[in-house]
């Protein structure tokens, strides 16, 4: 059995929406652009939105088409053989969801993530114990121990990027009070994520806000999102959401203000970095003594 696609790389969009460029340049059509490969207009729409593979007999004939000289045409072609080389995570290929697996690669690349969480802990902050229990019960009808421990995997792998030495990416969330008072797992498992949650909030480059119950409703009640933004400038920011069977990416001027405008208005309501470490450590030492 072959495996899936990989979810493309930060290199494959880029890539991509280049082609795009090229081609309006060129004064070319989708339409035009596909007779030369001998394929449909959808095809090409796919290939500039990173929703297939850049083949590389195709990028040829369509650089050529598009006036690039043997240089250029070269590096360019240099770049797409690097850039759809799979990612790390295409190893989890097996627990690794079609929808999800775009998401893992656009986390690796951000410069930064923002995001607004209702319900638990964010994965990139969560404890190997908190996650296991989280993924047993989150998945309905597929929670076999070999594939919830796959997924622990991935999760902690994923969570090295906030401590690597090169360009960690500026992650800061903000969590509903809920998080704290919806059990995950044992008493034991609570108290090793907030005091995960205390450490992580140390780091330079992790920023944890807490709306609390008493500060009221806020424009994010309404459901979980993240934010992206990259150091490239072709690749625009992009929100992501998540649902029970799949995800959205939305990357539309006006989608991405009003969560950007969602997300400042939430940090403003919520309690500051420094006041939130206080209420983690009041939360741990009410529930526990210490």
């Amino acid at each position: 059995m072959s495996e899936p696609r990989s979810a493309p790389t930060i290199g494959q969009i880029v890539l991509s929406r280049q082609l795009q460029t090229l081609r309006e340049q060129a004064g070319l059509t989708r339409d035009q652009a596909a007779k030369l490969l001998h394929v449909t207009a959808a095809t090409i729409r796919r290939m500039e939105m990173s929703e297939v593979g850049l083949k590389i007999p195709y990028v040829e004939i369509l650089l050529s088409a598009y006036g690039l000289d043997d240089a250029e045409r070269a590096e360019f072609i240099r770049l797409t053989e690097e850039a759809v080389k799979p990612g790390w995570w295409q190893r989890f290929y097996d627990v690794l969801p079609d929808w999800f697996g775009g998401y893992v690669s656009l986390e690796g690349a951000a410069k930064t993530i923002r995001c607004y969480e209702p319900h638990f802990v964010p994965g990139l902050l969560q404890t190997e114990d908190y996650a296991r229990y989280v993924l047993k019960f989150g998945e309905v009808g597929r929670s076999d121990p070999g594939r919830v421990e796959r997924r622990v995997a991935l999760r902690l792998e994923r969570q090295k990027l906030l401590t690597r030495a090169e360009s960690p990416p500026v992650f800061w969330v903000v969590m509903d009070e809920t998080v704290l008072h919806r059990p995950v797992g044992s008493s034991e498992v609570m108290r090793g994520q907030i005091d995960h949650l205390l450490a992580m909030a140390e780091l330079p480059n992790v920023t944890i806000q807490i709306a609390e119950f008493a500060s009221g409703h806020h424009p994010g009640t309404y459901s979980p999102f993240v934010l992206f933004r990259f150091a490239i400038p072709e690749v625009p920011d992009i929100v992501y959401i998540e649902y029970l069977t799949g995800a959205l990416y939305l990357d539309k001027a006006g989608e991405l203000s009003e969560h950007k405008e969602a997300m400042d208005r939430m940090v403003a309501h919520a309690e500051s970095a420094g006041r939130t470490k206080e209420i983690l450590a009041r939360f741990r030492k009410e529930m526990w003594g210490l």
